[in-house]
């Protein structure tokens, strides 16, 4: 009997020769999901008139309302982006910040989103805040109080990721919201990892801006991003690329599906894609593959611990991490060299970073992985490091 690993590693595209533990960085399409894709795209090519001149704002409704429905927000609360990244641009240059003003985050966020504060606030005189985060981390409350600490009455924004890239920790966000509503700040969530890794209710969150990514954990195409934006904040929101929306001579009952929906001429498939992902998950109870993929990463994280004697960085429960996960590695550690070798002579696909001067090692488990392949990053671990 074959198991519930092997059968979905049969439905993705992924290098059989490769042992791939690096599903955070981009992620993987299935199969069927990516022959939708596909599909789309030939059904553009063979009318393209048709589908971007007459069918297209109704089919991007569609999908925007299927996964509208996933997120638990109504149809013209989020908008379709290509990625997080430009999400982010947009939102962050919409903000009219002073000289002043502060941006508060955690010294966990992504460096992409990082650059894109820094030049914001070259150009406006605002201040972003990086609060360290000390490791290992304790309880969700005591997390949220120690951030809430660092509030002044110059903080306009409050920034966090929702499980941090360089670390795969998943932040009490929803406590931050909720404090950041009340305190009348703007609350923005980098939600890139959290989309198809763990239960999302964006609603419950109660973010101002809640930024996804469909291509990570949901496993849809490349190309697939959203931008969810609470009805109070809309109206703040300026159109990045400013085209036919902008100032429409059809104008929807939503300004900002207006603003941020067409850019002009794109490739409109990986958007129109993302409902065939939801489903994909839904056939195959990603509920339970979750489960199972949260067991295997908190069986790997503690051996890999075994091996090393070095702390974990957080309790280990859900609360804390889902399907991936960080864990250190010995000092002095040469992270890029462990990482060529890791891939070229064993073959395996896994990001090995150095975090605030500390090498550690990022593990994802998605549906495809098994035992085996956890098996193979701990023999050549014990192999490279301990031998």
């Amino acid at each position: 009997m074959s198991s519930p690993s092997s059968d979905l590693k049969a439905l993705f595209q992924l290098d059989p020769e490769i042992t791939f533990l690096n599903h955070g960085s981009f992620g993987a399409c299935p199969i069927p999901v990516f022959q939708v894709y596909q599909d789309w795209q030939r059904k553009l090519e063979r009318q393209p008139v048709e589908f971007l001149g007459r069918q297209a704002p109704a089919l991007l409704h569609e999908a925007r309302a299927y996964l509208a429905d996933y997120l638990g927000v109504q149809t013209d609360e989020v908008v379709y982006i290509s990625n997080p990244t430009t999400a982010a641009n947009m939102v962050v240059r919409s903000l009219d910040l002073q000289p002043g003003d502060e941006i508060l985050a955690t010294d966990q966020e992504y460096g992409a989103m990082v650059r894109i504060w820094h030049f914001i606030c070259r150009q406006t005189g605002a201040r972003y805040v990086s609060l360290p985060i000390p490791l290992p981390v304790s309880t969700p409350e005591q997390f949220v109080e120690y951030f809430w600490q660092a509030v002044t009455p110059r903080t306009r924004v409050v920034f966090i990721s929702h499980i941090t890239s360089p670390t795969g920790l998943i932040f009490p966000v929803a406590a931050l919201c909720q404090r950041a509503k009340q305190a009348g700040l703007i609350s923005i969530v980098d939600g890139a990892h959290a989309p198809g890794q763990i239960e999302l209710d964006l609603k419950r969150i109660g973010a101002d801006i809640y930024i996804g990514a469909c291509h990570k954990w949901l496993c849809a195409p490349k190309g697939s991003a959203f931008l969810y934006a609470h009805p109070r904040i809309q109206p703040r929101l300026n159109p990045l690329v400013v085209s036919w929306g902008y100032e429409s001579e059809k104008p929807s009952n939503s300004q900002f599906i207006d603003y941020h929906e067409w850019q002009g001429t794109r490739d409109l498939a990986a958007f129109l894609s993302v409902p065939a992902a939801i489903r994909f998950q839904a056939e195959h109870d990603w509920s339970a593959v979750r489960l199972r993929c949260h067991a295997l990463a908190s069986e790997m994280r503690q051996r890999i611990e075994r091996l090393t004697s070095l702390e974990s960085i957080c309790p280990d429960t859900p609360a804390w991490f889902g399907q991936m996960f960080s864990t250190r590695l010995p000092a002095g550690t040469p992270v890029d060299q462990l990482k060529a070798i890791l891939y070229d002579e064993f073959q395996i696909e896994i990001p090995v970073i150095s975090w605030e001067g500390q090498p550690m090692l990022r593990v994802s488990i998605q549906g495809y992985n098994d035992t085996p392949d956890t098996e193979r990053l701990l023999a050549a671990l014990s192999s490279l490091l301990f031998s």
